[in-house]
Formats: structure tokens, C-alpha cells, sequence
């Protein structure tokens, strides 16, 4: 297959337009239309039809464009990673990272990276759903969920959570330990917003769901627990079981014998770039720093 065929083809497919696909890829309408000629010949079946709305593909088309637009990720993730090629990782790292990551943590990562790896410079984004963002781009993804982001990635598992209800002693002092799941209603609940979940229900120990109705839903699990150490409420949030930060007192879980779930944090790379050293030492320096955790 000519990849310069698919490429016109992945852009009109993307676009919906000869036009615009040309303009995306700076070259005239006439040679991008003839490319896609070319590589509908190639496949012996039409890939796209024109309709008076512009261009749609064909079954054809939409099978070809999905797996065109994973090779042409593929394909830019492997030239963007020839130049880090050697012994030392160097260029530039992108990661997606979930908000909420705990930050008296983040700080003795990123120091151990650079003093690793001084050649390695870092580009961070945070997402509230790591997995929903656009990655073509992006060399590491760390995500809540089990999904991988594709075929084309690969996914370790690094962190075992819990999520539990979890309170302070002064919250409990003050407004009394609830003993089942119904005594909830009569206490101030902040929930975790995980990732395509229904933040209003509890997993139970049986596989149930129970239904809260929680005063403060939120993405970054920290703030929930720092407003749970400040004794504002109970919370419902992943738990690693470490030592509070800033020295807060440690927080009880409450009725961990009907409500939890176990939740991983996972860290997924593009499959073509896992061996490569920018990628795969780094990896090996993560599950250091959370085998010493």
C-alpha cells in the first residue's frame, strides 16, 4: 500500500471534503483526487461516494479509514521517536495524566526523572478522563480504567487502590459513625467522578449499587480527600493507604465490609514506541518509584 494513497484517503475520510482535505495537506485537489483514485484501484472496491452533502464513505471506505487512521498514529509516532533512538532517553516526553494525582508524590517523580534522565525533557496534560483525550501525540497515557486505549497500545498495571468511605475522626466526633448503608443519607457524602461511572452509587460487597445522593461530585480525588481530612464530610474516593500528607490525621474507612471496589491505576504506550528507550526505561523508573511506595 502507497502511504501517501492512504494519507489523502485518511484526510478526506477525516474531512469529508477533497477540498479541505488538499488544504490539510498542502497539495493541490487535483493530485490528492487522484491519489484516492489510485488507492480505490489498489482496493478494487469504492471507498467513497460523492452526495450533494460532500463526500461519505462506503463500508469499505469506513473499514479502511479506521485501520488507515491507526497506521498513519503508528506511522507518526515511529518517525517522531527515530531521533530519540540511543542508550539515553532524550527529546521530549507526552504524557496524559489523570487529575488528582497526589501532589506531595508528583513532586519526587518528576525530580527522579530529570535526575535520571537530564536529557528527557516532560510535557504534562491533565484530564479528568485521560483516555478520552486525543493521543496521537502522546507517548504515555496513566488512566483509572482498564480500557486500553486501542489495539496499538499496550497497558501496565501499576497501583492497586481501594475505593472506600472514608472520614475524619472529628467528622465522626461531630456527626456520629454511620453503622449502615441507609444512616448515609443522614451525613454530608463527596464522591469521586470515576471515569463512565454513575457517581451517585455505591458498589457494594455483593455487586449491588447502592444509591447516594452525594453534596459535592468531583474529578480530582485529592480535593475530596483534603476536604475529607478537614473533617467537611465523608468520602467516597480511591484509597492507596498511604501515610497522610501535610501531616493530617489518618482517615477511617467505614463500612468496608458492605462498600468498596478495587481500582488499578494503569500506564499505557503506544505499542511501536514500548521498546524504545525514551519509553520503555522510563517505565522501568515508574514501577521503581511505585514498588518503593
Amino acid at each position: 500500500m502507497d502511504l501517501e494513497e492512504l494519507r489523502a484517503f485518511v484526510a478526506v475520510a477525516e474531512t469529508g471534503s477533497y477540498l479541505a482535505a488538499a488544504d490539510s495537506l498542502s497539495m493541490s485537489r487535483t493530485t490528492l483526487r487522484r491519489k484516492v483514485d489510485s488507492l480505490e484501484a489498489r482496493a478494487g472496491v469504492a471507498l467513497v461516494e460523492g452526495t450533494p452533502r460532500g463526500i461519505v464513505l462506503t463500508d469499505a471506505g469506513k473499514a479502511l479509514a479506521s485501520q488507515g487512521h491507526r497506521m498513519m498514529q503508528e506511522m507518526r509516532a515511529v518517525l517522531s521517536s527515530v531521533r530519540d533512538l540511543g542508550a539515553t532517553p532524550r527529546g521530549t516526553l507526552r504524557a496524559v495524566m489523570p487529575v488528582g494525582m497526589p501532589p506531595e508524590l508528583m513532586p519526587q517523580l518528576i525530580a527522579m526523572i530529570r535526575a535520571k534522565f537530564p536529557a528527557l525533557h516532560l510535557h504534562c496534560r491533565f484530564s479528568s478522563d485521560p483516555l478520552g483525550e486525543p493521543l496521537e501525540e502522546i507517548d504515555l497515557a496513566v488512566h483509572f480504567t482498564e480500557n486500553s486505549p486501542g489495539a496499538a497500545w499496550v497497558s501496565f498495571p501499576m497501583v492497586r487502590l481501594e475505593r472506600s468511605l472514608l472520614a475524619s475522626s472529628s467528622y465522626l466526633a461531630l456527626r456520629g459513625t454511620p453503622r449502615s448503608l441507609a444512616e448515609l443519607a443522614a451525613h454530608e457524602i463527596y464522591a469521586w467522578q470515576a471515569p463512565g461511572e454513575d457517581a451517585c452509587e455505591l458498589p457494594t460487597r455483593d455487586g449491588a449499587r447502592f444509591r447516594i445522593a452525594p453534596a459535592l461530585i468531583g474529578t480530582d480525588m485529592h480535593i475530596l480527600r483534603r476536604a475529607c481530612v478537614a473533617g467537611l464530610a465523608i468520602a467516597f474516593i480511591p484509597d492507596a493507604g498511604l501515610p497522610e500528607p501535610f501531616g493530617g490525621e489518618p482517615l477511617a474507612r467505614l463500612l468496608s465490609d458492605q462498600v468498596g471496589a478495587d481500582l488499578r491505576l494503569w500506564v499505557s504506550a503506544p505499542r511501536v514506541l514500548a521498546e524504545i528507550p525514551k519509553i520503555r526505561l522510563v517505565l522501568e523508573l515508574l514501577r521503581s518509584f511505585v514498588g518503593n511506595l
